[in-house]
Order: C-alpha cells, then structure tokens, then sequence
C-alpha cells in the first residue's frame, strides 16, 4: 500500500483568493513531502462534539486530497473511490479516523479523500461578489472546489495505478447531498461514472442566489446581512474589508449552524445559482437532465436521533409549535404518524420523524427519479446498532454505516464482534463491487435487485442481509405530498 497525504489540488484560498473559484497549485520543483493530512477548513466545534472527533490542524489554506493505493505500477488502471465528507456543508474533515482508506484500497481500488471549503469560506454569497466575478454568480465554492478535485484526479489519478473513466464519488450527509449536487451539475459532467450517496441527499428546496424560494432568504441578501453585521458594509470597499477580517472573527459572527434543534445563526449550502446548480435539483432528476450514472443510495434506520440529543423542546405544546413549522398544512397527519402522549417521548418523535421525512423518503425519492436515465439505482437500509454504549443510546445512528464501508471498525474504542467484521465485510465488497463496474453484485454475495418503484425493494444490512421491500411507506408517501406542495412549478414549461 501506498499513501499520499496533503496533496494540494488548488492554489490556498487564501488572501485575495478567499471567496473566488480554486485556482491552479503553483507548480514546485523539489519532492513535496506527502506524509501528513493537510489543514480542514475553519468550522464549529459542533461535530467534534458530536462525534468526538477534533482536528488538529484548521486553515483557510485547507485544498488538499489524500490517495491510498495498492497499484505497483501506473499501469494497472484501478477503479478510483473518490470520498466527499459530510458536515452539513459547515464543518468535517478528509482526517476524520473513520475516513481512512487504507482496508477499502485493500480490495483492489484507489481510494482518494478531500477537503472543500466550508461554511461562509465555501458557501457565502454577495451582490459584489457576484460582479466581482464576471459571471454574475457567487457562493458555491465549497462545490466548485469538489470539483476541481475530480478534475485534478482526472488529469493526475493514472500516475497513482488509478483509471480516469472508472471513477465513483461516494459520501455520506452533505457528502452526499454535494454528490447529488454533482449529479446536477453542468460542470460535473464526464468527472466520475458512478455514484454513492449514504444519508443524504438535495432535494429538499435549496436556497437561491437572488430568489427568495419557498420563503428562505436569498443567500445574496443573507450575505448583506452577515456583511453588515461584520462591520463592512459601509466600508468603501466592502470585499477587501472583509477579506482583511481573520478566519475567525468571520467564524465568530456567522455562527455557521444546521439549524436544527433551534439553533441560531447563518446557513450556508449549495445554492442555485443558474450556473453550476442551473436549477431546483429535484426538477433537473425530475426532467432526467442529471447525469446518466448508476447510483447505490441509502440510509440508516435511526437516522436523526443524533440530531435531537440537545433538542430544547420540552412539551407537547412545543412539539406540536415544531411540528407547525417545519411542516405546515401536514402537522396533523405528521403528528398522527409521530404521537406523543407525555414529555418524554418528544425526542424520540423528532428523531423518527427527522429520519423518516428527510433522510429515508429522500432516499427513495432519489432512486426513484434515477428512473428518467437508462442508469440503475440500488437502495439500502442499515439496520445494525453500533457495538457499545452509543449503539444501545442511539441504534444505527447517523454515521454510523461509514466504519463499516471503510472497513475501520477496529479504530473505535470497543471491539467489534465476528458478526460486525463480517457485515462490514460484506459491506466493502458492494461498494467495491459497484465502483468497479456499476452493478454491487458479485459471486458469494446476497443478490441486490436494482430498484424499481413499483416493487420498492431495498436491501438491509443488519443481523442479516436481506431483500425487504415498502420501507417506511406511510411515511415516505406523506413526505411526497410535502416535497410536492413545496415544489409547484414556478417556472415557465414546468
């Protein structure tokens, strides 16, 4: 095995680089030293907290991947695992321990991680900036620096054993919903050939540069917003005062936030911007315009209990004010899927309906709409509790898949059992399966029907593997009739 840590892609953004499209690394002469993982983005602490996993080094100059390889030779043309990480956009990091590639590029692949910029470096957007760049559009960094990432392992991954026309991107969170964002893009298109999207996905409505859709702020009027409240608005040149601001003092007033739990503070993600997301990502599948890829995508069956460990709301009264907000005209058909008698059920009625609503019906909704391109999808559930104390808390929580695809279950602080290594085993081999040739399926492994929405079938990972089909039904039809009142055509030919 080789490994290649803190390769720089792009040139630091940094300076007067922050807030504009990665540019080229100036080229060195001497052997660069690829030994240590490069710095992440800035970011809260948020998921350090939650996954007790902090970063030892956080920059602004923070572009760099890491190759683990077991080619002996350039010329053996080995399929290439390119990982996104997850964070809602906000935070993360290619170091993350779970992350590491050495036992999946033990399988016969390459396995490349990165990091992207993040929060207001990665997804602030601003009416100057926007002018400033010739193009009228400003905001998604963060994706365009994915991108960058494809296209320098398409122009460089062959000297590492790697094959440029056999590439997956694979990701979990807001891995996967910048995965299905690539998919969507325009600029994406012939960077990869298959796609894996873990607990996550972007058909929820995203924010638009200048629009205010479905009531949600333009991210241009929120970059005013957070341009005032930095002190620079008035200032003669509002860009240069604020690219003079330190990483942190920027961190420090934007309080990048999931907004989840009643968290206040700024958000910043994808955005439609005409250009790079030409338009609601749920339409662009809708008209089959995404790009042709076969898709493996799936979720966990506890998928938002995380989410609600600081959960404030402490009433029924509360929880139906939550259940009002988020879901409108739906509440009482949501309510009556998720009932609360007292207190004390509260949590656990907003992690099922987070799970169930968000991430399993996106899930299916994204198999789904793979139906307008000749490509398949396969669709997956994961069903089995972490071994440990957070598994018994939190089951098969959100997450908790990725050490059982990277095969690193060893790095925990409890040891796994037999019947853990062999399900993480078996995972391995699908994902490795469908990144080298698009389909999961192979000899000695449970056979995993592509989806079709009319049998609904999905495979389980749990104590077993198994062919189940219908999953969360009731619950994924109501979430298409909410994604359908929020999404009514609006736009001409729609």
């Amino acid at each position: 095995m080789r490994v290649f840590k803190g390769i720089p892609y792009a040139a630091p953004p940094v300076g007067d680089l922050r807030w504009k499209p990665p540019r080229p690394v100036k080229p060195w002469k001497d052997v660069l030293e690829c030994t240590e993982f490069g710095p992440v983005s800035p970011q809260p602490d948020t998921l350090a907290r939650l996954y007790n996993t902090p970063f030892d080094k956080v920059s602004e100059d923070c572009l760099y991947l890491n190759i683990w390889t077991p080619a002996k030779s350039a010329d053996e043309k080995l399929a290439v695992m390119v990982w996104i990480h997850g964070g809602a956009n906000i935070m993360g990091g290619a170091s993350t321990p779970a992350y590491d590639g050495q036992n999946l590029a033990k399988l016969g692949v390459v396995v490349v991680t990165i990091n992207y910029r993040l929060g207001p470096f990665g997804f602030f957007a601003h009416p100057k900036l926007s002018e400033e760049s010739g193009r009228g559009v400003s905001g998604n960094y963060g994706l365009l620096d994915q991108i960058a990432a494809l296209q320098w392992v398409q122009k460089n991954i062959g000297a590492f054993g790697g094959d440029p026309a056999r590439v997956t991107v694979f990701g979990e969170s807001a891995g996967a919903q910048d995965i299905c964002c690539l998919m969507a893009s325009p600029a994406a298109k012939g960077l990869f050939q298959r796609a894996i999207a873990q607990s996550g996905h972007a058909f929820f409505p995203l924010r638009h540069l200048r629009e205010s859709l479905q009531s949600q702020e333009s991210m241009e009027a929120q970059g005013l917003r957070l341009a005032s409240d930095l002190g620079c608005a008035d200032a003669a040149d509002p860009l240069a005062a604020m690219r003079g601001l330190s990483a942190e003092k920027i961190l420090e007033v934007s309080r990048p936030t999931m907004g989840l739990g009643g968290e206040t503070g700024y958000r910043f993600n994808m955005i439609i911007d005409g250009e790079l997301i030409p338009d609601d990502v749920r339409i662009i599948f809708s008209r089959g315009e995404q790009h042709d890829v076969p898709l493996l995508v799936g979720t966990n069956a506890n998928e938002g209990g995380i989410f609600m460990l600081n959960s404030n709301v402490a009433t029924i009264e509360g929880y139906r004010t939550v259940l009002n907000r988020q879901y409108g005209p739906f509440a009482d058909q949501v309510f009556a899927l998720y009932p609360v008698s007292d207190a004390l059920q509260i949590r656990k009625a907003l992690g099922d309906s987070l799970g169930d609503l968000g991430f399993i019906a996106g899930a299916r909704t994204f198999a789904r709409l793979m139906g307008n391109v000749p490509s398949r999808a396969y669709l997956y559930h994961f069903t089995m509790s972490s071994p440990g104390p957070i598994g018994a808390m939190l089951g098969a929580f959100h997450g908790s898949e990725i050490a059982y695809v990277f095969g690193n279950l060893d790095q925990g602080r409890i040891s796994p059992d037999q019947k853990h290594l062999a399900l993480s085993e078996a995972m391995s081999a699908y994902w490795v399966q469908f990144a080298k040739t698009g389909d999961p399926n192979r000899d000695g492994l449970v056979s995993w029907p592509s989806y079709e929405a009319e049998t609904d079938r999905h495979l389980e990972f749990g104590q077993s593997i198994k062919v189940g089909s219908g999953l969360r039904k009731e619950a994924c039809d109501l979430a298409d009739q909410i994604a359908a009142s929020r999404n009514k055509p609006d736009r001409p030919g729609d």
